[in-house]
Parts: C-alpha cells; structure tokens; sequence
C-alpha cells in the first residue's frame, strides 16, 4: 500500500520543498497538499493572508479562549519545534520512523519533509501581528510525531500509524490531528485496535479527506473510519475545492483548502493548497471547544462542530461539503443540544459486524462436510473433443435419440396405413 504526501506549493520562504508529490510505500500520507513552485511569501504579509481566521469565526472564537490546556497530537513527518512561530507549542513528542529524532521534532523524510510543520502551524502557530502564522488555536499545545514516508522509511507505515495513534493518547492528546489518507475505503485491522482506543479514551481524530489534485479520487481512510471527524476543502469563496478536496459520504465538515500560509522548517514560509491544511484547521476549532467546554465527551464536541457548520450542499451529510462550512464562533458559543453517540459513527459496532462478518465467512477450502452426509466425487476431467458440440453423447442417444427414432417409425407406418386406406376408399367410389 503506498502513501504520499501530495500538495500544490504557490509558494515558499526559506525552505524549498522537493518537486511534486512523492508517492510512498505502506500507507502514507496523502494528503493534503498540491505543491507548485511560486515565489516566496513575504513575512509581514503573513498574517493578512490568513483570510479563515476571520471568514470562519475563528477570531470571533478567542474572545472566550484561545484553546489554552488542550493538547494537539500532528501525526505527520515532525514538527520543526524551533520555528519561531512554535516556539513554546510542542510539549511533547516521538518518532516512529526510526528515521527522525525521538523527539519528533526532526522532519523526516525529504521533499516533503515540511509537511508536519506546516500543519501544526495551522493548528496552532504562535506567530504574533503581522510577524507570522497564528493556528486556529495559538494557545494549544502540540504533540510531535513523526513517521516515515517513503519505501525505506522505516516499519511497516501501517503500523507506525497504529503505533503513533496509541501513544499520543497515553501521552496526553485530546485531539489527534491526521492530514493524511491511505488512499484506500478499508484499512488494517491494526487500526481498528488503535483508533479505537482513542475513542475510548474520549479523543477526537480529525483526518483529511485528500486531494484530486494529487489523486486522491476518492475519500480513503482514516477519511472512512466510524467516529473520525473528516475534513473536505473549499476554495476562497467557500465553493468546493476542485483539485483540493476529494469527495464521500464520511465528510463531517468542510474548511479552507485554497491560498494557505503556514510555516516550514528553518523559519520559512509556504503558501499551499489541500485538504492537509483544511484538517488543522478544524482541529485547532475543535481544541477551542474542548477548551471552552471541558465537560463535553468527544462525541459532543464533535456534534458541536458539525451542527453549527454554515450549511452548504444538500441538507443534512452532503458528500461534497458534510454538513456545511465550520464556524469556530457558533461552534464554541451556541446552544446545542447534548448526544450520547458518535455523530460520525460507532468504530466498535462496525467491527463487531464487519470484522465478526469477516471471520465467520467459510471459504471453498475451509467448508466441511455435514457428519453423516455422503460427499459425491468430483466428476473425471477428461479432454474436451472439438466434435462434442457437433455429436450426441451416449446419454443423449438413449434419452433422446431411441424415443425419437420409435416414434418417428411408428409414425411414419400410421401415415402410410392411412394413406393406403385413403387409395381404396377412392378407388371404390369409382367403382360405383
């Protein structure tokens, strides 16, 4: 199974990015990004460009909080932690790649190893003024994981993902951030173990849907798992995001996919397309309404998040827009009514049915006879003859043939008897 980091770079401060998206082996991240080359983004613009901040409630959102004490794990290819605009974010950290520093704070990989610092900026960047990138929640804290995305990057990407899910929770993660797509509708049974744990544990994971612009054609998991809150991309007017954004069922709400800045390692910047930097995000959004509801389960600020989205598309899951465009201010402030399940769905009940389906379903090779029943033998294989299709078999000839040629003799005798009878009738008649 190969996975990619995939994006669209417009363009780029200090740091360059390798050229285009990079396919990987086992499952990699895909994400988010169409990368293209562009000119470098000037530092006191910075802030101007980050147009969501406003246009999604997210500075209305931090007159009640900033997202201070919540946790954000990125499971990407590390985070820069010396980034100016992270100085102080990242808490914590490992890599799983055993490629990285064990403190996941050294990108992995090449080309695209920018990714995870990019993302975290989004989620939550520090950056002040016009002097750098601020995160939808600048008061969070980030966890840095790092794992490996190409062919000799490491274990098993599958299981370095598994890996990765585990220990954010054990160390402290609220919300778990995944900007990265398997490119698949099914993933490993590792991950039923893993991701399910999280939710056990009252975390929000937060995936990217993917791109079609670095082909993602289709949402794939984590995207497809129960209970993942799944991020689709728009452009600048909140229209759907063409070659940013891939499409499916399990989308629970849409954000900016288009003319993202976020930082890149060695104190540069990137302007940059994909559902890799939708997804931070939300999930800096969804660490606002953690901070500023505490009490709430995962399940209901997740409901929260989805229900105050600006609705867009057709009513209710669209798969193009999920239920709508996140709003940050509703999203922490509004009234909204408490569940009990998974908005998103119930991970453990699909593997109860699906795996437990699965397993119970025999194979030709595995079906055993009932005991007592008589098992007939396989009929003899013999070579075909060309003149079968043209011949009568034996079985043929006496269930067909011999009844055939009885009542065609007989028949025949009936007509002539008839016919002679027919003569003489006839030739009496003259007679007369």
């Amino acid at each position: 199974m190969r996975v990619r980091v995939a994006g669209r770079r417009v363009s780029t401060g200090s740091t360059r990015f390798g050229g285009a998206a990079r396919f990987v082996v086992a499952i990699l991240l895909a994400a988010a990004s169409v990368l293209v080359a562009a000119t470098p983004a000037q530092a006191d613009s910075i802030r101007d460009r980050e147009y969501w901040l406003d246009d999604y409630g997210i500075s209305d959102a931090w007159a009640v909080t900033e997202g201070k004490g919540v946790t954000i794990a990125v499971i990407d290819t590390g985070i820069d932690g010396t980034h100016p605009d992270l100085d102080g974010a990242v808490v914590g950290g490992a890599d799983f790649s055993t490629l990285g520093s064990s403190d996941g704070q050294t990108p992995v990989g090449d080309g695209d190893s920018s990714h995870g610092t990019m993302v975290a900026s989004l989620a939550a960047g520090r950056g002040r003024g016009t002097s750098g990138v601020i995160g939808a929640a600048p008061e969070a804290s980030l966890l840095a994981i790092s794992i490996g995305f190409s062919e000799s990057d490491g274990p098993n990407s599958d299981d370095q993902i598994a890996d990765a899910v585990r220990w954010a929770v054990d160390n402290g993660a609220d919300v778990i951030n995944m900007s990265l797509t398997r490119n698949t509708l099914d993933w490993p049974t590792s991950w039923d173990d893993a991701f399910l744990y999280a939710m056990q544990n009252d975390v929000v994971i937060v995936a990217a849907a993917g791109n079609r612009g670095s082909g993602t054609t289709q949402v794939g998991a984590p995207a497809t798992m129960p209970g993942v809150l799944t991020v689709g991309g728009v452009d600048r007017s909140g229209r759907a995001s063409w070659d940013a954004s891939s499409q499916g069922i399990t989308i629970g709400v849409s954000a900016p996919s288009e003319q993202l800045v976020g930082a890149t390692p060695g104190a540069g910047y990137v302007l940059w397309d994909g559902t890799s930097g939708a997804t931070p995000i939300v999930a800096g959004i969804v660490a606002l309404v953690r901070a500023a509801h505490p009490e709430l389960s995962a399940a209901n600020v997740i409901e929260r998040i989805i229900s105050t989205a600006t609705p867009a598309g057709v009513a209710g899951a669209d798969p193009i827009y999920g239920y709508g465009l996140v709003d940050a201010a509703a999203a922490v402030s509004s009234d909204v009514d408490e569940v009990t399940a998974n908005p998103m769905g119930d991970l453990s009940e699909w593997i109860r049915i699906n795996r437990r389906a699965a397993a119970e379903t025999p194979t030709p090779e595995t079906l055993a006879p009932t005991p007592g029943a008589t098992v007939a033998p396989e009929p003899e294989k013999t070579d075909a003859s060309p003149l079968g299709t043209l011949l009568p078999t034996v079985t043929e000839l006496r269930d067909v043939g011999i009844p055939l040629l009885l009542f065609t003799v007989f028949g025949s005798a009936a007509i002539l008897v008839i016919a002679a009878a027919a003569r003489q009738f006839r030739a009496s008649r003259r007679k007369e």
